[in-house]
């Protein structure tokens, strides 16, 4: 008993020795608790609006100041004409507008009812849904103290439309990020895997004493990878689009020409993966665990940045998947030209730069 004793104190000093172990044992839990407390927040906060007021008159301005104070809503742009509507929608910024009809006051008190309208951006459905349920909750609010103070039955009627996804399907937003997902953890971690193989078995020697450069290898390893991941890509855009009724309504060039551009940004960052890992099985964790969750959680995928604490919203412009999301939406839903992404296509050129250029600093000719 005394040796099965000896033994079990004997594999914690092990476990201790190990810094990584213990990193994996005691620092994955806490993040995971972290990540998955902060970022799956359903509540509304500071969400950006933008108004179109027809009518400029007392009433309006009352209403849209308790929609302002509420809390939930930021007012970033006052709109002079519905002309700016869709250029407001456009850009990303706005999820929402709120028009008030011309004379609403006077109508309100003369006629009994007074119409508005609430505009929401549903490319995602389940924020377009929150945006406009929080509103209409103000608006009814709003309408019980009027009757208050006017001690008459009066009504605010809105009218709801919901942009680029009216029928609120579900499958809109997650087609974007399922193909973002699959590309990163698939391209990243077979790309990673692969090379970190050479390196345990020891064929890399065999490998960086043949004629060929380590850019000619590393090209080499990654290139059947970027045939095989674009052929996923291009089959999951067209099972969207016939299986589940995914729209595209921009161009189908753009859209595969950047999803190669997003492959290679993802196999730029296996590379670099595969340099940090010595052996198969922490390439894999790192590619898992590393990729998978911040994909998930960050990305917006499924849950609104908009609503996550500002250090979450700060950290998620470091993950690739939020900028494919984006682009995918704005050319697939919205019908977006490279006018209007090119933003988030040259942060995904700077990433796959800044992946290569440390991926090829770290890849040692000769191995240690």
């Amino acid at each position: 008993m005394k040796r099965f004793w000896g033994f079990v104190k004997k594999e914690f000093y092990h476990i201790f020795r190990d810094y990584r172990s213990l990193a994996v044992l005691f620092g994955m839990p806490v993040v995971q608790v972290l990540l998955f407390g902060f970022a799956i927040n359903t509540d509304i906060k500071d969400a950006s609006i933008a108004i179109l007021d027809k009518s400029k008159d007392e009433m309006t301005r009352r209403l849209t100041q308790k929609i302002i104070s509420s809390g939930y809503f930021i007012l970033k742009k006052n709109l002079s004409s519905s002309d700016e509507i869709e250029t407001s929608f456009r850009s990303g910024k706005i999820k929402e507008v709120i028009i008030f009809g011309e004379d609403f006051e006077k109508k309100y008190l003369k006629e009994g009812r007074a119409s508005m309208q609430i505009i929401a951006d549903a490319s995602d459905p389940n924020n377009a849904n929150l945006l406009v349920n929080y509103t209409t909750a103000i608006i009814n609010d709003f309408q019980r103290e009027l009757m208050k103070e006017q001690k008459i039955p009066f009504q605010i009627i809105p009218e709801v439309r919901l942009r680029y996804n009216p029928e609120m399907k579900s499958v809109f937003m997650f087609i974007p990020g399922i193909i973002s997902m699959l590309l990163m953890l698939v391209c990243a971690m077979m790309t990673s895997i692969s090379i970190a193989r050479e390196k345990e078995l020891g064929t890399m020697e065999v490998l960086l004493v043949s004629p060929l450069r380590p850019l000619q290898i590393l090209t080499g390893k990654v290139l059947p990878y970027v045939l095989l991941s674009f052929i996923n890509a291009v089959t999951i855009i067209f099972m969207g689009r016939f299986v589940f009724g995914m729209p595209n309504t921009g161009s189908y060039v753009l859209l595969l020409g950047v999803s190669i551009l997003f492959i290679v940004m993802v196999l730029s960052l296996g590379i670099f993966i595969s340099t940090v890992a010595r052996n198969q099985m922490t390439a894999m964790l790192i590619s898992m665990l590393g990729l998978m969750l911040p994909t998930i959680l960050l990305s917006g995928f499924v849950f609104p940045i908009d609503n996550m604490p500002v250090i979450l919203q700060w950290l998620s412009n470091i993950v690739p998947a939020k900028w494919f999301i984006i682009i995918l939406k704005s050319i697939m839903l919205k019908g977006l030209g490279i006018s209007y992404i090119w933003k988030e296509l040259l942060i995904l050129t700077g990433m796959i730069i800044f992946f290569l250029m440390v991926g090829m600093k770290k890849f040692k000719i000769r191995l240690e």
